[in-house]
């Protein structure tokens, strides 16, 4: 399966590189004037292709899990896994056969030149790993939810077959996160608007997921630990699932007007269907094991780590039901009164603004709290640090002219949760050196600093943008929120299909910065192309709107000063560092329980799924060490 898609991937680029247009894809994606990289990026630029690439990476995942478990094909859980897997490849592979296939072939006339990707495709190299990185993290949830499914049809539901996927989830999760932030990136540094996240729905088809699967990396180890939310659990990896495929069918079915959707194509009845069934199947299961299902555990005091994560899943349940209501709810409307509504920024914007404040605060806290229960005394002495660390920070941000309650609010919080993660990332370090830094735990506190990273970016460059329309003539300059730009003139050149128009800007006397607008001949569209001085304190963002006929004419441009943007991508950085760390065991402990297989229903710790347990799970130390 993995040799036929690589296969035909590679017929595919091939066809791209050599412009051979009597391939329907290409006589409608490529074009002989189109950059290399683009040209090459093309294939998963519109539908057909993204399916091709989406079947290749699945199969990649596939022939990863049975090389990792090659010592265990007799595992009949492993083996419902992979038939699972191999269902859902059906699909994607059945699609590319029938309503998306790749390789219909065109009779083009003589002198045929394709119209090449979307100019908004070829106008920046983001959009060479934007989507690879989408597309890694949406098919990895296809791992641990096969593996969800073989522990439910098996009815082995121990803890085992949760330590086996748990590395799984968090590479898909540092793929999707990475695919996300590059996204935003993507549209701050193309688009023009000076922004970087409207939720639009295509964007909000990717979040989802993200939601659901965080609450799933956290509540798993409540279950590891001590053997409780184990139908959350598997309804949490049967959602993630779930709403990849619902994302695919609003990114691919044409139901969605956005920059980032493809066109209308006839898969959309298909994915909807493969997505109810995928519900169906989920809740069937689930209900069926019902009884197997009941936790053997449960939380001995709210003031404890396990009643902490509690919380932070009904957090991001109801942030993750947010954000679908806004998404689906305009479609719904459409589809039964034939009448359209929007639903827009503000809604999301106040739905979800107390649910974020509530998370950086649990954030917070939860590192600080042991499982079971503790007492004020040491909670204060933890959380000592971390609060004079968030009060800092908001002396900080008063003193360089921060002002409004909930900036000054996300900042306290932020700095709170920094330091609650920088002292434990301290202690694991000053025990084990730079060592200490590997492991779930402290691997976990570099992606909540990245989180919080984030957050500031977002809250800062949000409640703090300026922005003012100039038009200037040659050598005149003009100022905002104490910075300077100087239009210095600009130019006209031709590249291939494309006539870009430049202007030269000056920022505060120094480097000579150039917007500018490209006009693509076969797309007869222009396209803005905006220039960006980056600095850690904040953007300045030049936008041009007109340009002269005459090099020494006016020109109309739009700039904004934005704030601390660049965190929002250093942020995303940082979580796919810390998710690659938390993947990979810190230094290990002696097992308190031997552990003689770790899918098999022995590696709960426990003599079997259906044994009675303790509070704390006999084999936990293993599954920590592991």
């Amino acid at each position: 399966l993995f040799a036929s898609a690589l296969v035909a991937f590679a017929i595919m680029e091939r066809a791209l590189i050599t412009r051979d247009f009597t391939v329907k894809y290409v006589a409608e994606n490529g074009s002989s004037h189109t950059p290399a990289l683009f040209n090459f990026a093309a294939l998963w630029g519109a539908l057909e292709g993204s399916i091709l690439l989406w079947g290749l990476i699945l199969t990649i995942y596939l022939c990863a899990v049975l090389w990792r478990f090659r010592k265990r094909l007799g595992d009949k859980l492993l083996a419902w896994a992979t038939l699972v897997m191999f269902a859902v490849a059906l699909f994607f592979f059945g699609l590319m056969a029938t309503a998306a296939s790749p390789f219909r072939s065109f009779s083009p006339p003589a002198g045929f030149d394709g119209p090449g990707p979307n100019p908004l495709l070829q106008n920046n190299l983001l959009m060479a790993y934007h989507p690879p990185f989408l597309y890694l993290g949406f098919v990895g949830f296809t791992v641990p939810f096969a593996f969800a499914i073989g522990a439910l049809i098996t009815g082995r539901l121990g803890e085992g077959w949760l330590v086996e996927t748990r590395r799984w989830t968090l590479f898909a999760f540092a793929f999707l996160t990475i695919g996300i932030v590059a996204g935003a990136w993507w549209s701050y540094e193309v688009l023009g608007w000076g922004g970087y996240w409207a939720w639009d729905p295509v964007e909000n088809a990717s979040f989802l997921p993200w939601l659901t699967g965080t609450a799933y990396l956290h509540s798993v180890m409540v279950q590891e630990r001590r053997g409780m939310l184990r139908v959350w659990n598997l309804s949490l990896l049967c959602a993630t699932f779930s709403l990849t495929i619902l994302g695919t069918f609003l990114t691919r079915s044409g139901v969605l007007n956005s920059v980032h959707a493809f066109s209308n194509s006839g898969i959309g009845p298909a994915l909807l269907t493969f997505f109810g069934v995928i519900v169906a199947v989920c809740i069937g299961l689930i209900f069926w094991r019902g009884d197997r299902l009941r936790s053997p555990g449960r939380i001995d005091s709210p003031i404890s780590r396990e009643g902490a994560f509690l919380v932070n899943n009904l957090l991001f349940a109801t942030f993750a039901l947010v954000v679908l209501l806004g998404t689906v709810f305009p479609l719904i409307i459409e589809a039964l009164n034939q009448s359209e509504i929007t639903v827009g920024a503000p809604y999301f914007n106040r739905m979800t603004g107390p649910i974020v404040i509530a998370l950086l605060f649990l954030m917070g806290v939860a590192p600080a709290l042991p499982w079971r229960k503790t007492s004020a005394e040491t909670l204060r002495q933890r959380l000592l640090v971390p609060a004079w660390v968030g009060a800092g920070t908001v002396v900080i941000a008063v003193a360089v002219g921060a002002r409004g309650i909930v900036p000054l609010v996300v900042f306290g919080l932020g700095g709170f949760v920094a330091g609650a993660s920088g002292r434990q990332l301290v202690l694991a370090t000053r025990r084990q050196g730079i060592r200490g830094l590997v492991g779930r735990t402290n691997g976990g506190m570099i992606v909540h600093i990245g989180v919080v990273v984030i957050a500031l970016g977002v809250v800062a460059s949000t409640a703090y943008t300026h922005q003012a329309d100039f038009t200037l003539e040659q050598g005149n300059t003009a100022h905002i929120e104490g910075h300077s730009v100087t239009y210095l003139g600009s130019s006209t050149r031709t590249e291939g299909n494309v006539i870009i128009q430049e202007a030269r800007i000056r920022i505060d006397g120094s480097k000579v910065y150039a917007p500018k607008l490209k006009k693509f001949s076969n797309a007869n569209q222009v396209v803005g192309t905006p220039s960006v001085r980056s600095t850690p304190v904040s953007d300045v963002y030049l936008s041009v709107l007109t340009l002269p006929e005459q090099a020494n004419g006016t020109i109309t441009m739009r700039v904004y000063v934005e704030p601390m943007v660049s965190w929002i991508w250093f942020g995303g950085g940082l979580i796919f560092i810390g998710s690659f760390f938390a993947a990979f065991p810190g230094r290990r402990r002696v097992p308190t329980d031997p552990v003689s297989s770790p899918i098999g229903p022995v590696a709960s710790g426990r003599t079997g799924d259906d044994a009675p347990g303790t509070s704390e799970p006999v084999g936990a130390g293993a599954l920590d060490a592991r």
